[in-house]
């Protein structure tokens, strides 16, 4: 069967329409682009947004546009199906709501998909997180230990999620459930799914639980589940617990504390009828760690939180979680930017056993920090 218009052609097409924000396309400095109407665009750089002079000559250019992105992606888009979800041609995530939805729109979100992936190193180099924490995340997951990258919008988790892969040892079978692939995992054995939305019908949706039970028949060494919005939680719950060590994903919450009742809230969405006491000593004993990332009020991204998962305590109602690493805040320099260290608490984590079956440790300064609490020295690096 011959192509109707070769995809290059189209992609050609598409650029033309979104001929005023190119530019922003091309920069790979911009990490958003927000176009509210014909008239007004934003764009996101180095965390911080700014209005641009760029303009659609009207709004009918831009709903053109927005329909040439459409039919790119074999969707359709008009006033009765005024919600566009899509990528670009470049991997870009394109989000657009046309009127009467957005009356004064269309409102149009374009996020950025950047080719080169950010390594520990580049974290490192940011300052996201220190050579300690890097190098306790390599112990905890060349240890098969389940991991939960949590943060709000816009936090970093994604780019923590590709970078706490390259840490799984290279002889594994890895495979990746998403939403839309985002993740560029640096790995040579992998299996990437991609769940789907219904057609116009309704027709051949595949969820991220259809695909996640369809995984643990593909004999993997490790599931990495790109987020967790829903029911699928509890698949994740069960699987992490029956012995499918080193699960990874990221979730949507602020603090550690919102991360376990979050998780909890969504394996509840799931059919399943299980009682809550016994989904929360499930839960407590299939997540070993959250680590927490924060977009800070500078704009930098930044790990906040490394913290283990011990238990859930039935007499207090809570889960009982205790930070090895934790971020202390010393407030701002003379240019705005927070200032603060990510160090070790003191405690020593229970999965240290596990760690040594692995052959590997945290580093020495949670050791140090472990004695000086003991002898009451509060040390103040």
């Amino acid at each position: 069967m011959s192509d109707p218009i070769p995809k290059e052609v189209f992609e050609e097409t598409l650029l033309q329409f979104l001929a005023p924000i190119r530019p922003f396309l091309d920069d790979p400095a911009v990490s958003e682009i927000m176009i509210n109407g014909p008239s007004q665009i934003y764009i996101e750089r180095h965390g911080v947004l700014h209005l641009t002079e760029a303009h659609f000559e009207t709004r009918e250019a831009l709903v053109a546009a927005l329909r040439n992105a459409a039919q790119y992606v074999g969707k359709h888009i008009d006033e009765l199906k005024p919600i566009l979800e899509g990528r670009l041609p470049d991997g870009s995530r394109i989000e657009a709501i046309l009127p009467p939805a957005a009356p004064d729109g269309p409102l149009v979100s374009i996020r950025r998909f950047f080719k080169e992936t950010l390594t520990i190193d580049r974290l490192l180099g940011f300052g996201a997180l220190t050579a300690d924490v890097a190098q306790t995340l390599e112990a905890l997951v060349v240890s098969k230990l389940n991991i939960l990258i949590a943060g709000g919008t816009g936090s970093g988790k994604t780019s923590m999620l590709n970078a706490l892969s390259s840490f799984i040892p290279e002889g594994e079978r890895v495979v990746v459930i998403e939403d839309s692939r985002e993740l560029q995992l640096q790995r040579t054995h992998l299996c990437m799914l991609e769940a789907r939305p219904p057609d116009a019908r309704g027709r051949g949706e595949v969820t991220i639980r259809d695909l996640f039970r369809a995984t643990l028949r593909l004999r993997p060494d490790r599931i990495v589940v790109g987020e967790i919005r829903g029911g699928e939680a509890l698949d994740l719950i069960q699987a992490m617990t029956s012995g499918h060590g080193g699960c990874m994903s990221t979730l949507h919450a602020t603090y550690p504390r919102d991360t376990t009742s979050r998780l909890e809230t969504m394996a509840m969405m799931s059919d399943v009828e299980m009682p809550l006491a016994a989904l929360r000593v499930q839960l407590a004993s299939a997540v070993n760690i959250i680590c927490q990332v924060s977009r800070l009020q500078d704009g930098s991204r930044k790990v906040t939180h490394l913290t283990e998962v011990v238990a859930f305590d039935p007499v207090k109602g809570e889960y009982l979680l205790q930070d090895i690493f934790a971020r202390e805040h010393q407030g701002l320099d003379e240019h705005g930017a927070v200032l603060s260290d990510l160090i070790p608490t003191g405690i020593l984590p229970n999965c240290l056993p596990q760690l040594r079956e692995y052959g590997m440790d945290v580093p020495s300064c949670v050791y140090e920090a472990a004695k000086n609490l003991e002898t009451g020295q509060h040390h103040h690096g």
